[in-house]
């Protein structure tokens, strides 16, 4: 009895590790996925670059525009290559930069693939390290990290993101982006505001704040003393939502769209889309529709952690967009994928 249970435990650890097997062979691709698959190192720069951009005077008005990449990834997916390339053509004098942690002084001339090979053509892009450590030293943050190291808080990427933007955005000001964006129109006019994705919520994937504003200064000690790994969004859009509420002494956001020298902007400005209704960004729609929609829009929100490794068909809303607004990683698109 002993010895025909133990061959059948047997034969079923060999049928699961036969079906794990075949599940890794045969598992379908996703798009994200294929990313990882082996692209040209290098790419000749796009002559349509040459007259827009590379003659262009570059300012940073103020801190510039920023994106953040902080875990040890070093190679920019397509996703996050349109979003650099709309931010760099229509802010053509102002410096573009992605943090990267897996940068660092070490690895500098940068790694050699097809992301960083392309985003260099822009003469306003720069790639930066991003060394959490030096980021975050003299802010409210420093204590946080600390206890991060020592494993004695939890975090992951998005909420080390949530605080980056903050620590970067106190320190030298500036538009922050986040890499599921496509921007339609320049953003240099808005300073020290946020936008909404809801009645009822402000959403960090984009904010643009001069250096050592005050309101950042509360939002980092929130992060702080309100800290909640568990929680998700605690420390992103609940965090600016609750921090926003308390700085004009309202309950609703609604009652309140402006106050003490900060703004928040309508929901089409940036999230005209709602994350609910995400499937929409690949579903075909007319020009008439598109530009009606995005009428009072300077950039769409994709919401990548829905959307990431859909496939936009011809003529969808996404697929319009990355061609005029990221045209050139579009063809790569197009080349590649």
């Amino acid at each position: 009895m002993f010895r025909l249970r133990t061959i059948s435990l047997w034969s079923f650890a060999g049928i699961s590790i036969l079906l794990i097997a075949s599940y890794v062979t045969y598992a379908p691709v996703s798009k994200a996925d294929a990313q990882l698959r082996p692209f040209p190192q290098e790419v000749k720069c796009p002559e349509s670059l040459s007259d827009a951009i590379n003659k262009s005077r570059i300012t940073t008005h103020g801190g510039g525009i920023f994106f953040l990449e902080t875990s040890e990834r070093t190679i920019p997916n397509f996703q996050a290559m349109c979003a650099v390339e709309s931010a760099a053509i229509t802010h053509p004098n102002t410096k573009v930069t992605v943090f990267m942690k897996g940068l660092s002084s070490q690895t500098l001339p940068l790694p050699r693939n097809l992301g960083f090979s392309f985003l260099s053509c822009f003469h306003n892009v720069e790639f930066a390290p991003l060394n959490f450590k030096e980021l975050f030293a003299n802010t409210p943050l420093s204590g946080w990290y600390t206890a991060v190291e020592k494993k004695e808080q939890f975090s992951d990427f998005p909420t080390d993101s949530d605080a980056c933007r903050l620590a970067i955005l106190w320190k030298s000001g500036g538009i922050y982006l986040d890499t599921d964006f496509i921007i339609l129109k320049n953003l240099e006019n808005l300073t020290n505001m946020i936008g909404m994705q809801s009645l009822y919520t402000l959403n960090g994937a984009f904010l643009t704040f001069q250096a050592r504003h005050r309101f950042i200064k509360l939002c980092m000690e929130d992060f702080v003393n309100r800290y909640n790994y568990w929680f998700y969004g605690h420390q992103g859009p609940q965090l600016l939502t609750r921090v926003y509420k308390w700085w004009c002494l309202i309950h609703r956001l609604r009652d309140r769209k402006e106050c003490r020298g900060v703004s928040i902007l309508p929901k089409e400005a940036f999230y005209p889309v709602d994350w609910q209704d995400w499937r929409k960004l690949f579903e075909t729609i007319s020009r008439k529709d598109l530009k009606e929609l995005l009428m009072n829009t300077y950039g769409l929100h994709l919401w990548n952690k829905k959307s990431q490794g859909g496939q936009p068909k011809e003529g969808s809303m996404i697929d319009q967009l990355q061609a005029e607004f990221c045209p050139e990683t579009y063809k790569l698109m197009k080349m590649y994928l």
